[in-house]
């Protein structure tokens, strides 16, 4: 029987955004953590997803930037020599940093939490057991249990597929050489980010996209993306899909139905798979569609006492919804009451010019029986966009059309990342748009184009001076 003097015991599978973000929250409202993790400290983020990611992304930036900008007539411009070892070794002892500095020296040094390195599986709904690396099994029993286990790269049913050394995600932040040809099989985020990372450091890219780009956002924003590859030379082919993939003489072969392709390379980015099937998740009740785990607004699953959060998920795939997840479901172990509300979430993806949503799209809006009102402000009528000379983009805003009241915006611009949180904020607020329209915005930033994009459901803003209020 349990002391009732004993802390709160919390088994956590995993170590990343979410897992990490359980446990040292359940230990700061005075829970005793076991945390095991099968593989590296850190998850996907910081190991093979964000972090590698905008490193590699933001060099292949500088890359481009010194080969054409807007303003090459005034300044000199050079393609410049790509050192792949070097940037590989740049970018991998930043995650190693990173790694140590915010997982590793953290959960070693915290006196509630003990770490197990091994692969863990249910017994039942209070006790687990570990595989452990060193050797042998250990049994963890629990009163409450957490499941932030992420997930891996798909890999689609495509005839041949796993019998090449294909790229996924994973594998293309690391390869140590820039490929001549490069096709790209997916149009999500991942597979844009990196589509345009290796165009801007030398690949000659091909993008297989199953219908368009992006297609679960606004039509407008894949065709914007895809309008700036085409002024980057990567060639994009819509409703494409692949019916056979071979590999031979250290090449690839793509057969579609738009033809055949050829390439040095070929990466693969059709989306992610929760990491489940190994918990026996069924023997205690816990749903799975899919292999997602399903859970309520509490983060609970159907199983009474665990929980789980993040890519394993039925969860949107980002690691600040998986962060959050996790410690509101730290929150709601130790007896508290945490919901997750995800009604305005933001999403950005850093390909050039940058994608970021928050809020509902008109799409959405209108199936969730809303009545609606829209405004699409092109970047010629943002000034910050203007003096940059990087005018490819706009802005759009979906507003409830009786009330004013703002629902949702998309924008395609350089700096999208920058100016969404102020539209989650608005959203948070319930703010309309003309209050946001009648707000100060500081002059020349690309999030001014929110205030003005605001104005235009009321006004012609071609017909106001550049810093009219």
């Amino acid at each position: 029987m349990k002391d009732a003097n004993s802390p709160l015991h919390i088994a956590v599978i995993g170590s990343g955004g979410a897992a990490m973000a359980a446990a040292l929250k359940a230990a700061e409202l005075g829970a005793r953590i076991t945390l095991i993790e099968r593989g590296t400290l850190g998850g996907t983020c910081v190991n093979i997803g964000c972090v590698p990611s905008k490193i590699m992304i933001r060099a292949a930036h500088i890359a481009h930037q010194r080969k054409t900008s807007p303003f090459d007539e005034g300044l000199s411009a050079q393609p410049p020599d790509v050192n792949r070892e070097k940037l590989l070794e740049q970018q991998q002892t930043r995650v190693e940093e990173l790694r140590d500095a915010k997982y590793e020296a953290i959960l070693y040094d915290h006196p509630a939490i003990t770490v197990l390195s091994g692969e863990a599986r249910f017994v039942d709904a209070n006790h687990l057991v570990v595989a452990l690396h060193r050797g042998g099994e250990q049994t963890v029993s629990f009163d409450r249990a957490f499941i932030g286990t992420g997930a891996r790269p798909a890999e689609p049913p495509i005839p041949g597929l796993a019998d090449t050394p294909y790229l996924t995600s994973t594998r293309a932040l690391t390869l140590d050489n820039i490929p001549e040809r490069l096709i790209v099989i997916g149009a999500g985020f991942v597979a844009l980010e990196l589509a345009q990372a290796f165009a801007r450091l030398g690949s000659e890219v091909t993008v297989l996209a199953r219908s368009r780009l992006l297609s679960s956002e606004d039509p407008a924003i894949g065709g914007a993306i895809e309008a700036a590859f085409k002024r980057e030379g990567i060639a994009v082919y819509k409703q494409t899909q692949a019916s056979r993939v071979d590999w031979t003489d250290n090449e690839f072969t793509v057969d579609t139905n738009a033809g055949v392709f050829w390439a040095e390379q070929l990466l693969v980015a059709t989306g992610r798979t929760p990491n489940t099937e190994t918990l026996n998740l069924q023997d205690i009740g816990v749903h799975t569609p899919g292999g997602a785990i399903e859970v309520d607004e509490h983060l609970q699953t159907a199983a009474p006492g665990v929980y789980a959060a993040g890519d394993c998920t039925d969860q949107p795939q980002f690691v600040y919804v998986a962060a959050a997840g996790g410690s509101r479901a730290a929150v709601n172990m130790t007896g508290g009451e945490a919901t997750l509300d995800l009604s305005a979430m933001p999403g950005v993806m850093f390909t050039d010019p940058q994608v970021a949503t928050a809020g509902l799209t008109e799409a959405e809006a209108i199936r969730q029986g809303f009545r609606v009102d829209t405004r699409v402000l092109d970047l010629e009528n943002v000034p910050r966009a203007l003096v940059n000379f990087e005018t490819h983009g706009f802005i759009k805003m979906v507003a409830e059309r009786d009330s004013g009241r703002l629902l949702g915006v998309q924008a395609v611009a350089a700096e999208a990342g920058e100016l969404i949180q102020t539209a989650v904020m608005a959203l948070r607020a319930d703010m309309t748009v003309e209050q946001i329209g009648n707000e100060l915005f500081p002059y020349l930033t690309m999030v001014e184009g929110l205030k003005l994009c605001a104005q235009t459901f009321t006004k012609d803003v071609k017909q106001l001076s550049c810093c009219a209020g």
